[in-house]
C-alpha cells in the first residue's frame, strides 16, 4: 500500500472530499517518514480538542494523527502498551491508546475494533522486530544530495508537490 492510497482511503471514510486537504496530508506524512516506515492502516477520527475529523495513520513504526497540514502528533509504536475501544452515546466509539509517552484518546473513531487490533498486532511486530541497520557513513556529500533530489522529484511526480514547491525544495538543497 502507498502513503497516497492510504491517506486517500482515510478521507473518504471522514467524508472529507478536499483534495487539497488530501495532498497537505501526503506532503506532511512523507516529509516525516522514518527510513525503512511502511503504511499499515488509517482511519479517521477525531482528537478531543478539534471539532472537525482527522486521520489516524498507522505504519510499521508510528501511529500518526493528522490534522488540517500540521505536524503529525506521533505515538512510537515500540511504546505502546495497550489499545482499547469504548462506545459512549455522545462520542461514539473512542480509541484509546495507551503508550510509555502517555495516553491518546481519540474520538468517533470509524471501525474503531478493527483498527485497535491492528495497532496491537503492529506494536508487538515493532517491539520484536531489531531496529534497521543505519545507513552507512561512507554516502558521500554528493551521493546524499543526489539521494534528496530523487525524493524531491518522486513527490513532485506523484503530484505530492507542485512544481513550484519541488523548485523551491531543490532551491534550498542546492544552497
Amino acid at each position: 500500500m502507498e502513503w497516497t492510497d492510504l491517506i486517500d482511503t482515510a478521507f473518504k471514510v471522514a467524508g472529507n472530499s478536499n483534495q487539497a486537504n488530501r495532498a497537505e496530508a501526503v506532503r506532511t506524512v512523507e516529509a516525516a517518514v522514518i527510513d525503512g516506515e511502511e503504511p499499515v492502516a488509517s482511519t479517521a477520527g477525531r482528537h478531543p480538542d478539534h471539532f472537525r475529523k482527522g486521520v489516524l495513520v498507522l505504519t510499521t513504526h508510528r501511529l500518526l494523527f493528522l490534522k488540517d497540514g500540521k505536524p503529525p502528533v506521533p505515538v512510537p509504536l515500540t511504546a505502546v502498551t495497550d489499545a482499547t475501544v469504548a462506545r459512549t452515546k455522545l462520542n461514539g466509539e473512542v480509541l484509546t491508546v495507551v503508550a510509555l509517552t502517555g495516553s491518546h484518546r481519540f474520538e468517533e473513531v470509524v471501525k474503531a475494533e478493527v483498527f485497535a487490533e491492528q495497532i496491537r498486532a503492529a506494536a508487538r511486530a515493532a517491539r520484536t522486530t531489531p531496529p534497521p541497520a543505519p545507513a552507512p557513513a561512507e554516502l558521500s556529500a554528493g551521493e546524499q544530495l543526489l539521494g534528496q533530489l530523487e525524493r524531491l522529484a518522486a513527490l513532485r511526480a506523484s503530484g505530492a508537490l507542485t512544481d513550484e514547491e519541488f523548485t523551491r525544495a531543490k532551491q534550498r538543497l542546492l544552497g
